[in-house]
């Protein structure tokens, strides 16, 4: 159950990679919404977006990634692999939701962003790195922290669907 567990974080992964590879298809500015404020306010000085494409991109990769995410990870975990209990739901929700945070710091965050001209946004060279060292901090203690909550909060949800359709049966 483990090595399936961990085989779908690594789907979760490619799903985040796919979603930043369409998100940045027509340059990088595409995803700017993910950069710094000063990034986003070179962008705008220099004319590659305004603060409304900025601020709807956002809401976009919100409001549908998040969900998909969280739905994929409950479809995983209870559809598929049939977590009964709380702690089976938490576990593999947090190891799930671990390897693609795993995925996001070290393949997107290290090596995409971090070794690549795919990312760059012309105009903005002098204010690299992107993900600045505090910001890799923040990063990595809500992959840690908040994977583990967003985890409890899934397996809580998942945990009373379970109870609710085993007394209907």
């Amino acid at each position: 159950m483990l090595l399936q567990t961990i085989l779908e974080g690594l789907w979760l992964g490619a799903l985040l990679v796919a979603v930043c590879a369409v998100g940045i298809r027509k340059g990088a500015v595409g995803m700017v919404h993910l950069y710094g404020e000063k990034v986003q306010e070179r962008c705008i000085a220099l004319g590659l977006t305004t603060r409304e494409k900025i601020k709807r991109n956002a809401l976009r990769f919100k409001a549908i990634c998040i969900p998909v995410y969280l739905f994929y990870v409950l479809l995983c975990v209870y559809a598929i692999n049939g977590a009964h209990t709380f702690w089976d739901g938490f576990w593999q929700c947090f190891v799930i939701l671990s390897v693609m945070n795993l995925i996001d710091r070290f393949g997107i965050d290290g090596y995409w962003v971090g070794h690549t001209e795919a990312w760059v946004i012309p105009g903005t060279e002098d204010l690299m790195p992107y993900i600045s060292k505090a910001d890799k901090q923040k990063k990595w203690l809500f992959g840690t922290v908040g994977m583990a909550v967003i985890s409890l909060l899934l397996a809580g949800m998942g945990a009373a669907l379970v109870l609710k359709k085993s007394k209907k049966d």
